[in-house]
Formats: structure tokens, sequence, C-alpha cells
């Protein structure tokens, strides 16, 4: 029976958690438990590559976590409800995945009474506050190990160790860094690293192979997207899957994000989002018909905090919860058709359908009529609604 102590390592396959399975379980003698969360990003030809590269690199085991609906059910509805855009650009497509990820990491680490757990992050990045912080909280105690932060591994030093160990795997360095998930794609390549220069067309996982028009009908139902175009879906995974699959030939979804970074520095990354950048604009259009003026004003300044407290990892803090009640409870007319209209590189929304909408002609037309009140109504609001700033003018002119 092995004496060794347990450690449970993300697992991603890359240059970074290649190293640390060799350094870990032949250096400092660990039986290494590999792990990948699996948010949407991986085929499932890719995840049986990953688990035969773990293997061969000599883990104890491999498990893969299907996390891609609880990574809506948990994380993403609460993005869409929020329309919750970084810097109002950025769908925080890798951030949220990499809080999915650290909690069912830490979770098998639980499940396995590991005394350690460890990730492949560097000491230049967010991922290394998200992991820690949340590895503190579910796992208090269990040691956390971070081989490449905390020597200071530069590429060129990681991957000589590894040939000395023979290891066969690709090392060439690719021209951009692609994180794929379920809420989108980053990319990070040359470019990405000043503050001037466009990613180029190549640089897209998505190219461009749609020309003209296309219309299309989104279907929310509650918040929830559940149709495109009449076709309804189990999940709205499901739906999201599909909406990507008809806009990202279209180019639509693409931008540079220049964010603050959770230890301080900005940075710039390239994003491609079709499917949640034109499920956020929808889903705020339709809310923009069906919610109170309060209503939305409250959702907007909760947005703006839930969206940058989740970035920098905080999905674990009591009040998240708090705020995402709220955000469910402002749904429940949040019903209705939405109206997109696709072409390359662009797409707009173009109107919506519910039975919820607060724009009934039954009440009047904006600047036409108004069947609710008289004008002598409105002589009189005018007069109690402006009487304090009235007052204040008058004391000050004295």
């Amino acid at each position: 029976m092995s004496t060794a102590k347990k450690v449970v390592l993300g697992f991603s396959g890359g240059l970074d958690t290649t190293y640390c399975v060799k350094y870990l379980s032949e250096d400092k003698g660990y039986e290494v438990h590999s792990v990948i969360v699996n948010t949407g990003g991986f085929s499932a030809a890719e995840l049986q590559q990953i688990e035969a590269h773990a293997y061969k690199l000599g883990v104890k085991s491999h498990t893969t976590v299907d996390a891609v609906k609880p990574y809506y059910d948990r994380i993403i509805k609460y993005l869409v409800y929020g329309n919750v855009l970084k810097n109002n650009t950025y769908p925080l497509s890798v951030s949220a995945e990499r809080l999915m990820q650290a909690l069912h990491i830490a979770e098998h680490a639980k499940n396995l009474q590991a005394d350690a757990v460890a990730h492949g992050s560097t000491g230049a990045g967010n991922d290394q506050v998200r992991f820690d912080m949340i590895f503190h909280i579910m796992i208090p105690g269990v040691e956390i190990i971070t081989p490449i932060r905390d020597m200071k591994l530069s590429r060129e030093v990681e991957i000589e160790y590894l040939k000395s160990k023979g290891v066969d795997m690709n090392f060439e360095k690719a021209a951009y860094s692609i994180n794929k998930g379920l809420w989108g794609t980053s990319v990070g390549g040359r470019e990405t690293l000043n503050s001037k220069e466009w990613l180029p067309e190549s640089a897209w996982p998505t190219q461009v192979t749609e020309t003209g028009t296309r219309n299309l009908e989104l279907g929310f139902d509650k918040g929830q997207l559940i149709s495109v175009d009449g076709q309804s879906f189990a999940h709205p995974v499901d739906a999201i899957n599909h909406l990507h699959s008809i806009a990202a030939p279209y180019g639509v979804g693409r931008d540079i994000h220049v964010g603050d970074t959770i230890i301080g520095i900005k940075g710039r990354v390239g994003f491609e989002a079709a499917a949640p950048m034109i499920i956020i604009k929808a889903h705020h259009l339709l809310e923009k018909h069906v919610l109170t003026k309060n209503q939305l004003s409250w959702k907007d300044q909760l947005s703006l905090f839930y969206g940058n407290w989740l970035h920098e990892g905080q999905i674990m803090d009591p009040v998240m919860r708090n705020i995402e009640a709220f955000f469910e409870s402002t749904q429940h007319n949040v019903t209705g058709k939405v109206f997109v209209q696709l072409q390359p590189y662009h797409f707009q929304v173009t109107g919506i359908e519910s039975a919820y909408d607060l724009m009934s002609s039954k009440f009047g037309k904006y600047g036409e009529m108004n069947t609710g009140f008289t004008g002598d109504d409105v002589r009189g609001f005018s007069k109690i609604f402006g009487n304090q700033t009235v007052i204040w003018h008058k004391v000050n002119e004295e």
C-alpha cells in the first residue's frame, strides 16, 4: 500500500501541467491524481488524448469532469440575468470558467482526501488568485503547490526538464494562445502584448465564411434562452452551442478586452464570443421592454459589482448569493421573442415581442398621446416634482 502523499493536480495537458506531473511525482514523490474539468472547451477526442497523455506521464489516476451544464446553472445563467460585460466589453469568458474548474478540483481533492492540491498557474495573472482563494475556502488546510509560480520557471526551462525525463510531446509554441469554453474563446498573441495592434484575421479560431444577411428569432423564458428560430432546446447550453454555430462564422462577437488584473497590472486579451454577446444584448433589450426603470437601475448597479467580484474570484462570497437571488426575482417577466440580424462582422438586435411589454399602445404612444393622464395632471405634477429645486434657486438668488 502506497505511503506517498496524494496531490490532486488540475490538468490541461499543456506544457505547465505536464511539467507539474513529472516534478511532483518523480522529484517530490507525490502520488499524482490529475483532473480536467470540461467547461465546454474540449471535444470527446481531445479529452481522450489528454487522459492518455496523463497516464503516459505516470499519474495514479485521471478524472474527467463534465461541468458544462453545472457551469451554466451555477455561473453563466447569472451573467445573462445581469447582462454582465466587464468594462462594457468582455463577457468573462475565461474568468468565469476558471472558477468552475477550481470548485470541481477542490471537490475532487476533498473526495480523495488528498494531502495537497496543485495547479500550473504562473505568478503573472489572475488564475493563481482564483484557484488559491477557492482552495483556501473549500479545502482549508490542504497544501497548495504551484511549481511554475514558485520556481519562476521559464518555458525554456520546462522544456529542457521534460526532455531530460524522456517526455515526448509537441514543444512548439503556437503563435496564439487559444482557450475555448462554452461562454467564449480567448485569444492571446504578440498583438495583445502591446496597447495598439489588432489581431490578424488568421488568429481568430472561427474564420468568416458567411456573407449576406441572416435574421434570427431568439426565444427567452424567464431570462433564459430556450429556442433559436423556433427550434426548442432541452437545456440553455444546447441553445448557446446552436446559436454559436450559426453566428460565429459571421465573425461577430470579436473584440479585445483591456482590463485590470487582480494583482494590479493591466492586460489585453482578444476574445471570440458570438453567442454570449448576442444573448446578452438580446436579453438586455427584452428587459428594457418588460422591467420598470427602477428594476433596470438597480440591476445595472448590482451587475457591475457582481461582474467585477466574479472576475476577481469571489464567487464564494455570500453576497453573491444575495445578488443572484435579486437577479432571479427580476426574471419572471423576461419572456418573449427577440429579433437579431446578422451580417459579416456585425449584428444588431432589431426588436422584441412579449406579452409583458410595457411599451403597450393601450397606455399611450411615446411623443404622440398618453391615455393615462391629462395635460392638467402634468402641469401639477411638474410643479411638485421640481418644487425643491425651485426653492433652492430662490433661496440662493436671494
